[in-house]
């Protein structure tokens, strides 16, 4: 990781190799559980953490999810992109590595409009 806080990645012979274990999945379907997450991404790799935002038990209402995925190994960064336009449940997800470390904090990402 630079210490600008973004990711970096190196292509040698084809093989991308991503120096986070975090992936960002945006565009998740607000009926989207975590375990349901958690299953997903569970046979690309073994997962050490996963946040979903907003988290299950929110009193707000959601359009739409955002999730973090930490891996064990980085290999399954890679491997997880291909889930990109992967229709999961009623959306199409989006996975991008991500800065590992960097969770955004549940209130950056939730901004109530009182």
């Amino acid at each position: 990781m630079s210490s600008s806080g973004s990711f970096q990645f190196c292509c040698l012979s084809g093989k991308m190799n991503f120096n986070t274990k975090v992936v960002q999945v945006t565009n998740v379907s607000p009926s989207t559980t975590s375990e349901q997450m958690r299953t997903l991404f569970g046979f690309l790799g073994t997962i050490e953490e996963l946040k979903l935002f907003p988290p299950d038990d929110s009193p707000m209402p959601v359009t739409s999810r955002v999730c973090f995925v930490k891996f064990q190994e980085q290999e399954s960064v890679g491997v997880s992109q291909h889930l990109t336009n992967t229709v999961f449940l009623d959306r199409a997800l989006i996975v991008v590595p991500f800065a590992e470390g960097l969770y955004p904090s549940s209130s950056k990402l939730c901004v109530s409009f009182d």
